[in-house]
């Protein structure tokens, strides 16, 4: 395989010894309150169950993802890096990877497309043994791409809802080459990343970002997934009005029952101050909303790629384009009414200029999993064969106990008579 002429992110900052320290500085304060990581670091640095391991990534590059980088890399695994999205990398936090002895990182904040792919395929030339994804990229690349490496791939571990669906479907085609575990699917995700991250980081960023309130807004939500139901439990708590746009007849129950209005998004689009997609699909919000929302209204996406919130259309629509904001583009129709895309539809609360992602506690469980996933992966990727994988239960407990005993927090266990007692079927009245 030839060798990518893409260079490293140092090769494109001006002052790259500043931004190193500056990087570093953010994973430090990341790291004080990341004890599953910490105490990861302690096992994998000395049991090293990584070595002789090439891993590719392609996730969000900031401070939290750094630290689970750098343990990897502790792990003994060589690790190659690039961003699953242009706007949320932090170039420090980069730059301060790639000075590490076993990581090349190529992000870079703000590329094109061509720039977003060229990282990637820089990334796939270090012949990995082993991708992590957020938003399967990585794992697409290589098998359109690079079918020679996928004999010598003992497996991948995808991050995020997005990702899980399209290595599904993948899988379904029969096109999945190599064991794939679904990160995103485990309890430990999605009870706390999906709900409590995506809530609390999407308005934390959207308030920051406009500076206004949500108290007695109406907001929309689009989605009533995990991430969708976070975000409106949230907003709900700042005294927002949420209403709720969903496909399944099941959960559009489930958040009637939880006390939100539920509407179609035709009449959603006439009532709401602010819409927050989550959905992880295409044009959740087109033309005929764009053709019926009040003046000043806020778009913005939690989903994954910026398809949800449909900117053609709106483009199409709109006599003018400005900066209303920094991170805010106000999109001016021909009736004076004008539209404000966040982030440029793009995940907002990685992808606007002041975001920080997910809270730092929420992404120590999630990229726990995700470095024992790897692990596994190391240790035992021959009892995988290809296509999409729950996280073994145990692998996700191992994470919970660590993060509980580092709050100090203690719990019950079952006893032998109540374990064989739920084994059993032969015990009646």
């Amino acid at each position: 395989m030839s060798e990518s002429t893409y260079l490293p992110v140092t090769e494109h900052l001006s002052d790259p010894a500043a931004a190193r320290e500056e990087g570093r500085r953010k994973m430090d304060w990341a790291l004080q309150h990341m004890p599953i990581l910490e105490a990861l670091r302690e096992e994998f640095t000395a049991e090293r169950p990584l070595d002789g391991e090439v891993i590719a990534m392609a996730m969000h590059v900031e401070a939290k993802t750094a630290n689970l980088v750098e343990l990897l890399a502790d792990g003994g695994a060589e690790v190659a890096i690039t961003g699953c999205n242009p706007l949320s990398t932090h170039d420090d936090v980069s730059a301060a990877l790639d000075a590490h002895e076993s990581i090349t990182s190529y992000a870079v904040r703000g590329v094109d497309d061509e720039g977003y792919y060229d990282a990637m395929h820089a990334v796939v030339a270090h012949e990995p043994t082993i991708t992590v994804d957020d938003g399967m990229d990585m794992v697409k690349l290589v098998h359109e791409e690079y079918p020679e490496l996928i004999d010598s791939i003992v497996g991948g571990a995808e991050e995020t809802t997005t990702g899980v669906h399209r290595l599904r479907a993948m899988d379904a085609d029969g096109e999945l080459k190599y064991p794939v575990f679904a990160v995103n699917d485990t309890p430990m995700k999605q009870l706390f990343d999906n709900v409590h991250g995506t809530g609390e980081s999407s308005l934390a960023t959207i308030a920051m970002t406009t500076n206004l309130s949500w108290a007695g807004k109406n907001v929309v939500v689009g989605g009533y997934g995990k991430c969708g139901q976070g975000v409106a439990k949230k907003a709900s708590g700042q005294n927002a009005n949420v209403i709720v746009c969903e496909v399944d007849p099941r959960k559009a129950l489930e958040a009637h029952m939880e006390g939100y209005e539920v509407l179609p998004m035709a009449e959603a689009a006439e009532k709401g101050d602010v819409f927050i997609t989550t959905t992880g699909n295409r044009d959740v919000i087109t033309r005929e909303h764009f053709e019926v929302m009040n003046d000043g209204v806020l778009l913005a996406n939690a989903g994954h790629f910026d398809v949800e919130v449909n900117l053609e259309d709106l483009g199409d629509l709109a006599v003018d384009r400005f900066e209303a904001r920094d991170g805010v583009e106000g999109f001016e129709l021909p009736d004076g009414r004008v539209l404000n895309v966040l982030a440029e539809g793009r995940l907002v609360n990685l992808a606007a200029p002041l975001a920080l992602g997910h809270p730092v506690e929420v992404m120590d469980q999630s990229f726990g999993v995700q470095a024992v996933c790897v692990r596994e992966l190391a240790t035992n990727g021959d009892a995988y064969e290809a296509g999409v994988h729950d996280v073994p239960d145990d692998l996700d407990r191992e994470v919970a106990e660590i993060k509980l005993a580092a709050e100090g927090v203690a719990h019950d266990t079952l006893s032998a008579e109540q374990r064989e007692y739920m084994g059993s079927w032969q015990h009646g009245t």
